[in-house]
């Protein structure tokens, strides 16, 4: 079995680190520039920081704390937010991401997806999906965007082959109905989006405790876990996530 990655999530507003639940409630918790480099040294695997209201207020992601937070890590850094064309990815890129996360700007603009991978590579390119429970749908899960303020007519796992079709190298899967919770991923979402594609995906929504980040790579079958509001509260450390996945015969990433 490969190697599990603990992926720590910055969700910012206004410059702050901002967290709350099922996207509403959201509260100030921090500087981004300093948590990215805490958990930078506590051992996480990779960053992700998402401007979460770049698209709803129709505007361009912050770049000037973008290069902030990759001026005080060594570590694969996605970002996201915003992005509506290959000139936000090339100005996202220098300023020291490594990944670019698409989502809203991606159902409004598909090709936004194949433009990206031809012009810096597949492996920059992740698809940032939220989904919402939803019995209706084919998959029983919807697309929404916007920070899960606007329901789209699109099928969950049709969005993800689609895209990977399209050039995406990794899906970013965050469940609605889990985010922030604390109650665990969901985990019946993630194991059906990555059974359906080809590239990697990363559980995101719900991890309270480290057993939750086991129990979405042994049976949601994730290649990566996205973990936020279980580690900014300070219950757990990276350290806590990574000896518990070992406990379990999790292979972890070791960086010293």
């Amino acid at each position: 079995m490969l190697e599990k990655r603990v992926i720590v999530c910055l969700d910012v507003r206004d410059g702050r680190t901002t967290k709350g639940v099922r996207f509403e409630g959201n509260v100030d918790i921090g500087d981004p520039v300093e948590m990215a480099r805490r958990y930078y040294e506590e051992g996480a695997d990779e960053l992700v920081f998402y401007d979460i209201t770049a698209s709803a207020e129709d505007r361009g992601i912050m770049i000037d704390v973008v290069r902030r937070v990759a001026s005080q890590i060594f570590i694969p850094f996605s970002v996201g937010g915003g992005i509506a064309d290959v000139s936000a990815m090339r100005e996202v890129l220098l300023a020291g991401a490594e990944k670019i996360s698409v989502n809203s700007q991606a159902v409004r603009n598909p090709s936004i997806i194949d433009e990206g991978a031809r012009r810096f590579g597949q492996q920059c390119i992740v698809l940032g999906m939220d989904a919402l429970r939803d019995p209706s749908m084919p998959s029983g899960y919807r697309v929404v965007i916007n920070g899960g303020r606007t329901r789209t007519e699109l099928d969950a796992r049709a969005w993800a082959l689609e895209a990977v079709e399209r050039g995406a190298g990794e899906i970013v899967l965050n469940s609605i109905d889990a985010d922030g919770t604390r109650d665990g991923y969901e985990l019946r979402l993630t194991s059906m989006i990555s059974e359906a594609v080809t590239v990697p995906v990363v559980a995101s929504g719900g991890a309270g405790v480290p057993g939750h980040v086991s129990e979405v790579f042994a049976e949601g079958r994730a290649d990566a876990a996205l973990v936020a509001s279980m580690v900014h509260y300070g219950d757990y450390t990276v350290s806590d996530i990574k000896a518990e996945m070992q406990a379990q015969s999790i292979p972890v990433r070791r960086r010293w």
